[in-house]
C-alpha cells in the first residue's frame, strides 16, 4: 500500500523495472563470460563450461584411455560434464537469484529457478 494512499508514481516503476532489466542483462553476460569446472574419476576427465552452460573444454588424462574400454570413458565424460553444469546452475543461482527476487521472487521463465 502506498502511504498516504496515493496512486503509484509509473515513471518510478517504469524507472525501476529498466534498473532491474539492466540489472539482468548485465549479470546475464558477465555468467556468459565466466567459466566454471567439473571433474569425474578423480579428476581423471574434467569439463569448462561457462556460467550459462556452454561447454568451452574438455581436458583427458590418457591414463583415462583404455582402447578396450571406451564406455568408462564416455561415462566419464559424460559425468565431468554434468558436474560442470550443476557448478553453472548453482553460479546461475547466485548470480541471478537475487534478481528473480526482486521481480516478485515467482523466478524468470526460461530461467531453472
Amino acid at each position: 500500500m502506498i502511504p498516504g494512499g496515493g496512486q503509484p508514481n509509473m515513471q518510478q516503476l517504469l524507472q525501476q523495472a529498466q534498473k532491474m532489466q539492466q540489472d539482468l542483462a548485465q549479470a546475464q553476460e558477465e555468467l556468459a563470460r565466466t567459466e566454471v569446472d567439473g571433474q569425474a574419476g578423480g579428476g581423471l576427465v574434467k569439463a569448462t563450461v561457462t556460467g550459462a552452460g556452454e561447454l568451452r573444454a574438455l581436458k583427458i588424462d590418457p591414463k583415462a584411455v583404455d582402447p578396450e574400454d571406451t564406455d568408462t570413458l564416455a561415462d566419464l565424460v559424460v559425468a565431468a560434464v554434468q558436474a560442470a553444469n550443476e557448478n553453472a546452475q548453482a553460479l546461475q543461482q547466485q548470480k541471478l537469484g537475487p534478481l528473480a527476487q526482486g521481480l516478485g521472487g515467482g523466478g524468470i521463465p526460461g530461467l531453472p529457478f
